[in-house]
């Protein structure tokens, strides 16, 4: 046997007993090492290494020898090397070298007479190559066959190795949980150790756990951490629902970050996420771990998690009946809104305001309620648009303290009735179904509030009238039961008082209609109306009912220090909340004398109907007047009730009113206004826009029916004055 030959059997039985007792070993380290121990020492080698890819780059697993400086040039770029050295055994006087190969170049450069390498692969799977050198010239045969086969044990040696360690992972990871995790713990124990496994286990210098919320559509950051944190603690989900797009490394190793989800029942809940790992990248067995460990600790972790935040939900429930039976509490013990106001701040943690269903702010806290006042206007647009959408509330931002703060409106209802709205600072992507339930109830405590006082006010107002009807009669039977209704309303009825009396007549458009009960109910929902804007103008007036019109009783103290100022600003406050109804309505003012003793209301009270009598047969500009400014009525007062009287307006205006009506010709307005004319034919013609021969036709039928020469000024004073009696006798020309 040639010596040639003695020496590659001798090589090939040191390689088959190098794959073979490569099996041996546990872990990847060791295989590793003992291959580079055994190439050293049983050939004399200079340098072993052990070149391991992982992604993209080449680093020296194992470096045995020396030549430590062409270790210090890993890592190196895999795209830079040629992929023989993946493929198969290469050494330094092969003829078809790649020179553009980086690994080749750096050798090739260094004072190494021979060197060869041999790669690690199993079928499809390389895990790198080994490297070994001499510095004198060594020759190596034909070994290249030996070497490939090598490799190949090496590969599966490694393999078998990797998947030992692997299921040793799994077993410590499976061991760990069984050990470490039990539900009785709270979810931030168990994401503590979870991570923390995880962390250690990849050797990562941050490990997480995110957490999905349906509602919120986000991914949340569930504490504690291992490290620390880099990603926002809330990762927003919108329309795109692929997991990759907010986590770029999911189930991706190769990188510096690596994601696993956590699923139960084929649905990701949240995701398991490492970053930085302190030597190299995230690799396969590092996903595997992570892998492992995300199919155990799912259930675990979701069952946490649910029984964690049924917990949470228990005690947000607990928490909102205990605000409810203090707010009922407080509609039952307490009268006005403010404490309800105070509660539900409190409730909520956050400003709130409540307007009525005029706008208008009824109670707040916390609130920037100079703010709202200012921008009073986008207010009410928003509302408009929540009318007319019919949805459950809408936001508006104001800028408060150089800062944009949003709020959200909702409309309290009692019954059918719209009453008010209460308004609440908040972001409504942070609105939960909790807080909307919350929001439920303050709107239910506000109505029944809001009944409970209007109940009180109905009451009230009952009583009110029943006490007003008493002491506007001409004899009072009973001073004792006025003097007790007086005190009841804390009212000082022995001091100075104006009586006036208030008439709300109908536009025609709401009169249209020949239902008298409809009519009636919008004259009804007018008086509560005005019922409320009194009580909130100057709660010392009192406002009553008395058929069909409105007594204001004003003490006079009042009226100073200009008695008609005052009035006009009254009427001007009247017509201006009759014009913020939903039905079209004007008003119309009689204002009586001033009352010094109990006597005088009824007195006052039936000045202020003669009153308004001749402003609504006058139809004046101001749609009021004070009974002393009557002129000529003032004395005809004192005679209206006279037989004279009634003989007059028998003689005469009830001829006119019985002809017109049998023959529908208005000849009583005609004369009123030819009077009013003093006799001018055109002004009269034009003040009832008819012809002038219609005209005079009118005045000979009424000359031939009154048999009286109407041209004649004595005759002419004398109608005239009959024409005002019939305007303090309470009679209206439309309904005669």
């Amino acid at each position: 046997m040639s010596k040639q030959v003695s020496i590659i059997r001798e090589i090939e039985n040191h390689l088959r007993i190098t794959a073979r007792q490569l099996l041996r070993f546990d872990t990847e380290e060791e295989v590793l090492q003992y291959l580079a121990d055994s190439f050293q020492s049983r050939f004399g080698c200079d340098f072993v290494g052990v070149i391991i890819q992982e992604g993209d780059l080449l680093y020296p697993k194992v470096w045995s020898g020396g030549f430590v400086s062409l270790k210090h040039k890993f890592p190196m770029n895999v795209n830079k090397c040629t992929p023989n050295l993946f493929q198969q055994s290469m050494k330094y006087d092969d003829t078809h070298l790649d020179k553009s190969c980086t690994f080749i170049q750096l050798v090739s450069s260094k004072t190494i007479n021979t060197w060869f390498t041999v790669p690690i692969q199993e079928e499809q799977k390389n895990y790198g190559f080994c490297t070994i050198g001499y510095l004198q010239t060594i020759p190596l045969l034909d070994m290249e066959k030996s070497f490939d086969e090598f490799g190949k044990d090496v590969a599966i040696a490694l393999s078998l190795v990797k998947q030992k360690e692997q299921e040793q992972k799994r077993m410590i990871g499976i061991e760990f949980i069984s050990k470490n995790l039990s539900l009785n713990e709270s979810i931030e124990k168990i994401v503590e150790k979870i991570v923390g496994q995880a962390g250690k286990g990849t050797n990562a210098t941050f490990a997480g756990i995110y957490l999905y919320d349906e509602n919120q559509s986000y991914f949340k950051f569930q504490p504690p951490s291992f490290g620390r944190i880099s990603k926002p603690e809330k990762i927003s989900v919108q329309k795109n629902y692929i997991l990759k797009e907010y986590f770029p490394y999911l189930e991706n190793p190769g990188g510096k970050e690596l994601t696993v989800p956590l699923m139960m029942d084929v649905k990701t809940f949240g995701v398991l996420h490492v970053e930085k790992k302190a030597n190299g990248i995230f690799t396969n067995e590092d996903m595997e771990m992570l892998s492992v460990m995300a199919e155990h600790v799912s259930t675990i972790l979701r069952n946490a998690y649910l029984y964690k935040k049924e917990r949470e939900q228990m005690k947000r429930l607990h928490s909102l009946l205990d605000y409810q039976q203090i707010l009922i509490k407080k509609t039952i013990n307490e009268d006005d809104l403010a404490g309800i106001t105070t509660t539900v701040s409190e409730m909520f943690h956050k400003p709130v305001l409540l307007l009525d269903r005029f706008l208008r702010p009824i109670s707040y806290h916390l609130f920037p309620i100079e703010e709202v006042n200012k921008n009073m206007e986008q207010i009410k647009s928003g509302i408009q648009n929540l009318n007319k959408k019919s949805s459950d509330y809408f936001n508006f931002c104001l800028r408060v303290d150089g800062k944009e703060r949003e709020f959200l409106i909702w409309p309290v209802n009692g019954g059918r009735d719209l009453i008010g709205y209460f308004v609440i600072e908040s972001n409504r992507n942070n609105f939960d179904t909790f807080q909307q339930l919350a929001v439920e109830l303050v709107r239910n405590i506000y109505s029944v509030q809001f009944i409970k006082q209007k109940l009180v006010l109905d009451t009230k107002a009952q009583v009110k009238d029943n006490f007003v009807d008493i002491l506007l009669t001409k004899e009072i039977e009973d001073e004792n039961m006025v003097m007790r209704y007086a005190n009841l309303f804390q009212w000082n009825i022995l001091g100075t008082h104006r009586v006036s009396v208030l008439s709300i007549k109908l536009d025609e458009k709401e009169l249209d209609s020949n239902d008298i009960l409809n009519q009636q109910a919008k004259k009804s929902a007018v008086f509560d109306e005005l019922k409320t804007k009194f009580s909130n103008y100057d709660a010392d007036i009192m406002f009553a009912k008395k058929g069909e019109v409105y007594v204001l009783i004003v003490p006079e103290e009042k009226e100073l220090p200009n008695e008609k100022k005052y009035w006009h600003n009254l009427m001007k406050n009247v017509q201006k909340w009759l014009s913020e109804g939903d039905i079209t309505c004007y008003g119309m003012l009689g204002i009586g004398g001033m009352t010094h003793h109990l006597e005088d209301y009824y007195k006052c009270y039936k000045q202020a109907l003669q009153t308004l009598n001749v402003v609504i047969q006058q139809q004046f500009s101001e749609k009021y007047a004070f009974f002393e400014a009557l002129g000529s009525y003032t004395l005809l007062y004192l005679i209206k009730d006279t037989s004279e009287a009634h003989y007059f307006m028998h003689s005469y205006l009830e001829k006119l009113l019985h002809y017109s009506k049998g023959n529908h010709i208005n000849l009583f307005q005609t004369l009123r206004v030819y009077l009013e004319q003093n006799g001018s034919i055109k002004k009269t013609a034009d003040e009832l826009y008819i012809h002038r021969s219609t005209l005079l036709y009118r005045l000979t039928k009424i000359k031939e029916i009154l048999e009286l020469d109407i041209d004649d000024s004595e005759n002419r004073f004398n109608l005239m004055m009959i024409y005002k009696i019939f305007d303090l006798q309470k009679k209206n020309i439309s309904s005669n």
